[in-house]
């Protein structure tokens, strides 16, 4: 049975970490699917159009291409419920889906949309991120929800779109990606004003 990893995150902007997970993943899956959405629990600075273009960007640098990773603006939706459905309909019923999540999100999991019914229709991968350790108690929640939880026995960099945002921390993005940003003249508001 073909195996499809759903990967959706803020991607605001997408980073380094994005990219090896992307890497990881194609290496293990038949197929990646990626986009960009808006998570109702955060804010987003930025248009989703402009952080899809730069996930394009991201997926276009990985080396060597990978011929099984594809941006999929369609599964974009706040809800990752309505997202499986779109998967679904895209590709059938004789597909396994792997929800990719970081480990940054298994607390508020709960309070998702239909949690019940997503953990029904998906098996859950998290991956580990820097400052984010796996607590059981959260994957004890998780599964007595119904989910079916694996943890990838991969850490991605330890950088971020929050250290990009707020510090300018060039080393979190690819190159791509940051001359899009200057373009297109995303961020500014958030490079630090120098000291006296």
């Amino acid at each position: 049975m073909t195996e499809i990893a759903l990967f959706g995150t803020s991607a605001d902007p997408p980073t380094e970490g994005h990219k090896a997970i992307l890497k990881w993943l194609s290496n293990r899956y038949d197929w990646v699917a990626v986009w960009a959405s808006n998570n109702p629990f955060k804010a987003h600075p930025t248009s989703l159009d402009h952080r899809m273009t730069m996930l394009q960007l991201l997926i276009l640098e990985i080396d060597p291409v990978r011929e099984n990773i594809s941006l999929n603006r369609e599964l974009s939706s706040p809800r990752s419920l309505e997202t499986v459905q779109t998967a679904r309909e895209q590709w059938g019923d004789e597909v396994n889906l792997t929800l990719v999540v970081g480990s940054d999100l298994i607390a508020q999991m709960p309070k998702w949309y239909r949690i019940q019914d997503l953990l029904q229709q998906v098996q859950l991968l998290i991956v580990p991120r820097s400052g984010y350790p796996i607590k059981e108690e959260h994957l004890e929640t998780l599964r007595q929800l119904g989910g079916q939880c694996a943890i990838a026995d991969f850490t991605p960099p330890p950088v971020s779109s929050t250290a990009y945002r707020d510090r300018g921390d060039i080393s979190a993005i690819a190159k791509p990606v940051e001359d899009y940003i200057h373009r297109e003249q995303l961020y500014a508001w958030h490079k630090p004003v120098p000291t006296q």
